[in-house]
């Protein structure tokens, strides 16, 4: 693998774990992105063709190219979920609830070879914390200069939204945990570094035609606001329609 690129500094401040601390966000004026409207609307063949050589980080910090993430032999689909900084509460808690909601066991038992990968826009330096910390089972990956969030238009600010079923937390958990969990990683040097605060996930379907020819996107959902995520069971649908293996879950 080639050697890992240097990776920026693009959080300024302390962690935040969603729009719950104004003090510690900045305003929403000097966030470039506030003006775009998130939408769910497909990536267009440019943006994929565009994104499919960028690099992505694992955990060891080595490259990976984006397209081999999800074009590969491995499965005939790919979900692609983006989250936000690596200290976020809200996706934490999301990806702690899809973990056990979609075991990969049952992706295993899915008639369409299915997968699934979470990619956030920190420090792969985090990757390892994350992992444990979400219980996450499935490959995260990091893409700390928001190329891929920036060309798949997932927007930026500092919105909250209403509460989602899957939280566990309170308010003020959600964002007192947040800021623990970056403290815990000054020694490091990581503290700083779990992602734009601002910035915010959604999530990709990519799926081979009916050709068989490379993958494209056939579903999407980019957050409106920093616990926008979809629902879990969205995901359930998205991922098996016919509800065959998913479906007793509910």
């Amino acid at each position: 693998m080639a050697e890992a690129e240097t990776v920026p500094n693009t959080q300024t401040s302390p962690p935040v774990a969603e729009a719950t601390d104004p003090a510690s966000a900045p305003s929403q004026q000097n966030v470039k992105s506030t003006q775009v409207v998130a939408s769910d609307k497909l990536p267009s063949t440019e943006a994929i063709t565009k994104t499919s050589e960028y690099k992505v980080l694992d955990h060891k910090g080595e490259e990976h190219i984006f397209k081999s993430l999800y074009d590969n032999s491995e499965s005939t689909r790919t979900l692609v979920i983006f989250i936000r900084h690596f200290f976020c509460g809200s996706c934490q808690e999301f990806i702690f609830a899809l973990a056990k909601a979609i075991t990969p066991s049952d992706l295993e038992k899915l008639s369409t070879k299915t997968s699934i990968i979470v990619i956030g826009c920190g420090d792969p330096g985090l990757i390892d914390f994350y992992a444990k910390e979400t219980s996450c089972p499935f490959p995260i990956y990091a893409d700390p200069k928001q190329k891929l969030y920036k060309e798949l238009e997932l927007v930026q600010n500092y919105g909250m939204g209403s509460k989602p079923e899957y939280f566990r937390k309170g308010m003020l958990g959600s964002v007192g945990s947040s800021i623990m969990q970056g403290l815990k990683h000054v020694s490091s040097g990581l503290v700083l570094k779990g992602g734009d605060s601002s910035q915010n996930g959604g999530e990709f379907l990519f799926e081979t035609g009916s050709e068989g020819t490379g993958k494209s996107v056939t579903w999407c959902h980019r957050m409106t606001n920093t616990r926008d995520h979809s629902g879990i069971e969205e995901f359930k649908r998205v991922v098996d329609p016919e509800g065959q293996v998913l479906g007793k879950n509910e």
